[in-house]
Formats: C-alpha cells, structure tokens, sequence
C-alpha cells in the first residue's frame, strides 16, 4: 500500500514525541531508564531491521559520522557507550516539544522522502533548529521506517 503523506506527519510527530520521552526518562530514571526508552523509540521508528539505516547524525564527526548499525544511534541519543567517546547523549538534553517545516516530500509507493527544518525546544525555553532529511520504508507489516536520518545545522553565512 502507497505511503500517504499524512503518515509522514504521524511518522515525524512519533519521532518527536521519542526525543521527548528519552529526555523526560534521564530526568526521571537516570541512564538506564533514558537508554531503554531510546531502545524502544529505535526500535519502533527505524528500519534497522530492514537493513543499515543511512543515519547521519548533526553532532557526530570523523571515523563515527555515519551510524549505519543500532548501537551507533543508540549511543548517539544517550551516550555512555565507550565505542563512541564523543557521544554526549542528544536526547538526553531536555527536550521538551518537537516541531517540524516541510520543505518538501516525495512519495513512491512504499518509499518516501521528506526534508525540512526540526525546531526542538528543551525546558528552559532554548529552540534548536536543524535541517533534516528522513527517508522511510513500509515493513513486511505496513509500519513505516526510518531507513534515512541526515540532520546537519543550518548554513551561517
């Protein structure tokens, strides 16, 4: 079945909500709540199952840029994983709303692309917006996955 443009939506309101929760469960339950919930939001939202996710995160660099395997975006979201030194824990920053600005989207039956600006707000009123790109792919199952993540900060002339 064709990928709707209203999943999408769904599909990077779910996303957001996942930052969210991660962000709430270090507040509440320390690393390890924050890295099962982050389990769980990978889980749920990535195609990792299908195969390597094209995952580049914003904060990563050299040798670690890209994530294709689970435990690199694991340790992206909440850190404290030695193969990834670097790593401060994205989501563990205290997020609190998550909203997105399609710049556009492209659909093809069970794939589709959309790109734009994510605007993350954490508890003390502080915005952070970068440039996304997520690509996705409906499972055997109908559930659609994330099977591309580029984030970068927008250019500063």
């Amino acid at each position: 079945m064709p990928i709707a443009e209203s999943e999408l939506t769904t599909a990077r309101s779910a996303w957001g909500t996942g930052l969210v929760a991660i962000a709430r469960a270090y507040e509440t339950d320390g690393i390890d709540g924050a890295r099962s919930v982050a389990g769980r939001v990978l889980d749920e939202a990535y195609g990792y199952g299908l195969g390597p996710v094209l995952f580049k995160p914003t904060m990563a660099s050299g040798e670690q840029t890209f994530r294709p395997a689970r435990r690199g975006a694991l340790s992206y979201f909440v850190g404290h994983d030695p193969e990834y030194p670097l790593d401060g824990g994205f989501g563990l920053k205290g997020w609190r709303d998550v909203q997105s600005e399609t710049a556009a989207s492209f659909i093809d039956g069970d794939i589709a692309l959309w790109m734009g600006q994510v605007t993350m707000t954490d508890k003390d009123g502080q915005a952070t917006t970068v440039d996304k790109s997520f690509g996705y792919k409906k499972d055997a199952a109908g559930v659609l996955r994330i099977v591309l993540h580029h984030s970068s900060l927008p250019y500063r002339p």
